[in-house]
């Protein structure tokens, strides 16, 4: 059997389906689009759901692709076994209503017998129990020896989710034994054994599952296969594991030589060899893709590799950063079939890099605080740390829940993931309480996406805002109505129309749609996933039904205002790669009338001077009143001329491209000006950072900018009179005003020193015993956290074995502070859940280590009775 590489065998399989009328069609992203059920695309069929459920219309009915795909369900078994892996490629044939089994089945066996050459008396095939017609078609269509057939049931060989499309499934089984497989006993004992390896299915979607149980024929169904392509590698490899595959094992070398320890010697090593080698795969996709580090969503499954992959590499003594340096042979080995990698190299590794500096610093103490949490729960014989403090590593220093249980594993302890994820739900709670709502009736609403695919719709508000078209839908409370009338709120779609539909960052226009009875007002518009133009409308007069002749204006003003802005995000984009590099690409944007908001991939934060050079490189175009340009070409042509594309967009054929003179091309489908000076000025307002790695200017135009600056020179006016000076003289006068309160703010700290030092003597001289332990206790006035904390250390180091709880009250805020030797810890006393106790009586809350605490409250009128009742609440805790 001739071994084949991984990247020859993507070929082979693609090229073969082409011969069978496939259209090809390239890896669609791993962020999943108009799909919320999933985080990231993890299976080949996954971004082709539209397709098999009637929502878009398929490019053919035939399509074939090799998928790149994202599971970590398994995550705890990756470098453990030989065939676990958080990122793979899926190889895929599909028919949308076109073939069905009678075609599928045989090239299946031709391609494995015949292109692969695979022997076939290493080949089983497994059918569902009950599907004849398949066993028929392996018996007559391809020349298996039908002893090698077996049937097996719904476990095995039936493909279904819940309710809607399903169906019976084929599997191709590749064995690794000797000696003939009889009976199904036999071959199922050989599959839980890894002797036999699936690696063909063949889904059969025949059915539509209803919800009483019942499976009804689809009146179309459909083929969905997939093959994993490093399952198939492994088989022609003459391997059983997936990191000995050629394109893998190649980054495992590079590990083993970046950690300077050679693979195979020792098991935990090996490990940590495959973790990192699985991971840095992984993450170098998910971020050619547009994914970011983040403590959300996606953005975390990626950190959560990226941090694994970097703790893993700390076990194998390697302390700096390391893991964007193995990108490059990541992309190396696979760019020929995914082009971004090579386009994205050094954004991939600057954003690997940056995340793997900030683990550096955030471990260091967010390991020193989980070594405190392991020690508290030594002292007090606990193995479960609780879900607050879990939270806390996870929410302040970036720790991974993940990370944080593998670590107190290796210690028998284990974390109260229940608490932890009540935590979790708390934080998302408190994020959805503080967004608002954007729209009444969102797009993503199910019947916006069931209208019939043969309406049309087109815009077509390039060269106009006024059209009169027919009204072809009418939605209204979540159903198709024939009418609606005066204060109905509902969507409307006509054939035609001028409205831009919210797309590209920029949102949708406003206007109004009549007749001579009948008025109402667009407060947005959006498209469905289908790409169908949705009018969300209030109906202010009269009564409009379906095939009604109706006028549609869009808000001309408001129209300007936008494609000002719009067309400003062009000349940003470009200045910012003049002023920064290259490396400068758009991330995100939003486009109102109000303002624009242009993301970008940066690592720093822009100096005064680069934010004046940009700025100033965009008047300068808009000053020059350059001709704006669009063009309808190829991707390829548009490519070919320089055109920026957007990051992560996946474009048709055919492409529009906007120019603003020389300065300026990008492929867009938004509403712009006709020449750069209609943009009359251009105004930066803020610059600031918005997710590791990504910056946001925020920008005003026009009629906006105008008044932006006006209001600025109304402030500088405002100061000068406050200051009694010139604008000339407005640094010099702050300066000095800052000066002399640095000169009050020393002599006040001294004053609260010496307060605090007065007061030493009286807490020493007023000591209490409980239980063998002295107990000095205290009230002031006046002092802040950082006096009352070396007030309480000079007091411990004074007394012995002894506890120290201090309190004091400034400017109507609560402090406490708690102290404690190490023989008193011994003997029962916990610093954090003494001052917990202390601070609940005075309207507050807080904690800390055994040794140290501190925490707040709320009402200084306690304080008092708090401190008074230290001696009772370490009665409680001396054993």
């Amino acid at each position: 059997m001739k071994k084949i590489g991984l990247n020859e065998l993507r070929e082979m399989y693609l090229k073969f389906f082409e011969s069978k009328e496939h259209l090809r069609l390239p890896s669609f992203s791993l962020v999943p689009k108009n799909d919320k059920s999933l985080l990231l695309i993890n299976a080949g069929m996954a971004p082709l759901k539209p397709y098999f459920t009637g929502l878009q219309v398929p490019p053919n009915t035939r399509v074939t692709t090799c998928q790149k795909c994202i599971r970590t369900g398994d995550i705890e078994n990756v470098g453990k076994t030989s065939r676990h892996g958080t990122f793979f490629e899926m190889l895929g044939n599909f028919s949308f209503g076109d073939y069905f089994k009678e075609e599928a089945i045989p090239w299946a066996w031709e391609f494995t017998t015949e292109v692969l050459k695979l022997p076939k008396d290493k080949l089983y095939v497994t059918i569902y129990l009950d599907d004849d017609e398949a066993y028929d078609l392996w018996v007559k269509k391809t020349d298996v020896d039908p002893s090698r057939i077996f049937r097996l049931g719904k476990d095995d060989n039936f493909w279904e989710h819940g309710i809607g499309p399903c169906g019976p499934c084929s599997e191709i089984h590749f064995d690794r034994g000797n000696g003939k497989i009889n009976t199904v006993e036999e071959f199922l004992k050989a599959a839980d054994e890894d002797r036999v390896v699936e690696f063909w299915n063949l889904v059969f979607t025949q059915f539509d599952k209803d919800e009483s149980g019942n499976y009804n024929k689809l009146k179309n169904p459909n083929i969905d296969t997939g093959m994993g392509l490093e399952r198939i590698a492994t088989i022609m490899q003459g391997t059983s594991s997936i990191f000995e595959v050629d394109t893998i094992r190649a980054i495992l070398d590079e590990v083993s030589k970046v950690a300077k320890i050679q693979y195979g010697k020792d098991e935990k090593n090996d490990i940590s060899m495959r973790v990192i080698t699985d991971h840095v795969r992984s993450v170098s996709f998910m971020i050619s893709d547009g994914i970011l580090p983040s403590n959300e969503g996606r953005g975390y499954v990626l950190r959560r590799l990226l941090r694994r992959a970097a703790k893993h590499g700390k076990s194998l003594g390697i302390n700096n950063a390391f893991l964007y340096k193995l990108t490059d042979i990541v992309i190396d080995n696979s760019c020929g079939n995914y082009a971004e990698l090579a386009e994205k190299r050094d954004y991939i590794k600057k954003v690997i890099k940056l995340e793997e500096e900030r683990f550096d610093e955030t471990i260091d103490s967010g390991m020193q605080i989980l070594n405190e949490f392991i020690e508290s729960l030594k002292i007090n014989n606990e193995i479960v740390l609780s879900g607050e403090k879990a939270f806390k590593l996870y929410d302040t220093y970036g720790f991974p829940i993940e990370l944080t249980e593998e670590i107190l594993e290796e210690k028998d302890m284990k974390v109260d993931l229940e608490s932890f994820n009540k935590e979790m739900q708390n934080q998302r709670e408190r994020a959805r309480a503080a967004r608002e709502e954007t729209n009444y009736m969102g797009a993503e609403d199910t019947i916006l996406n069931k209208i019939p695919l043969e309406i049309e719709t087109k815009f077509n508000g390039y060269n106009t805002l006024q059209t009169t078209s027919k009204v072809k839908i009418l939605i209204k409370n979540e159903e198709f109505v024939s009418t609606m009338v005066e204060g109905d709120k509902g969507v409307i779609v006509t054939e035609n129309t001028p409205f831009y539909s919210e797309m590209g960052g920029q949102i949708g226009d406003h206007g109004i749609i009549s007749t001579d009875s009948f008025k109402a007002e667009v407060v947005d518009c959006k498209k469905n996933v289908a790409g169908k133009i949705l009018h969300f409308v209030k109906i202010l007069s009269g009564t409009i039904g379906v095939d009604n002749e109706v006028t549609l204006n869009v808000n001309e003003a408001r129209r300007n205002n936008i494609r000002r802005n719009h067309t400003a995000t062009h000349l940003l984009n470009e200045a910012l790669r003049k002023v920064l590099g290259d490396h400068v690409h758009q991330s995100g944007s939003y486009v109102d009338d109000e303002r624009l908001r242009f993301d970008f991939n940066h690592f720093e934060a822009l100096s005064h001077e680069e934010l004046k050079k940009v700025e100033a490189l965009v008047n300068d175009e808009v000053v020059k009143v350059l001709n704006v340009q669009t063009q309808v070409m190829s991707l390829e042509e548009a490519k070919e001329t320089g055109a920026i594309a957007l990051f992560d967009n996946k474009y048709k054929d055919e492409v529009r491209v906007v120019s603003v003179g020389d300065f300026s091309k990008e492929l867009c489908g938004g509403t712009h000006v006709s020449n750069s000076g209609e943009i009359g000025l251009f105004k930066i307002i803020s610059e600031a950072g918005v997710a590791a790695g990504i910056r946001r200017i925020e920008a005003v135009t026009g009629p906006k900018a105008i008044a932006y600056v006006e209001a600025k020179n109304d402030l500088i006016k405002e100061i000068t009179n406050k200051l009694r000076c010139s604008e000339k003289e407005i640094i010099h006068k702050l300066d000095l005003q800052v000066l002399e309160l640095k000169e009050k703010d020393k002599e006040i700290a001294e004053l609260k020193s010496k307060l605090a030092g007065s007061a030493e003597d009286e807490i020493l001289n007023g000591c209490q015993e409980v239980k063998g332990i002295k107990l000095f206790t205290g009230v002031l006035k006046d002092v802040d956290g950082n006096a009352l904390r070396d007030l309480a250390d000079k007091i411990r180091n004074k007394g012995g074995e002894c506890v120290v709880v201090l309190g004091s009250v400034v400017e109507g805020k609560v402090q406490f502070v708690s102290m404690t030797t190490r023989e008193a810890i011994t003997k029962g006393v916990h610093c954090g859940k003494i001052i917990k106790e202390v601070a609940a009586i005075a309207g507050g809350g807080g904690g800390g280590r055994p040794d140290m605490a501190q925490a707040g409250g709320k009402l200084p009128e306690k304080v008092e009775d708090a401190i008074g009742n230290c001696a009772s609440i370490l009665e409680k805790l001396v054993k």
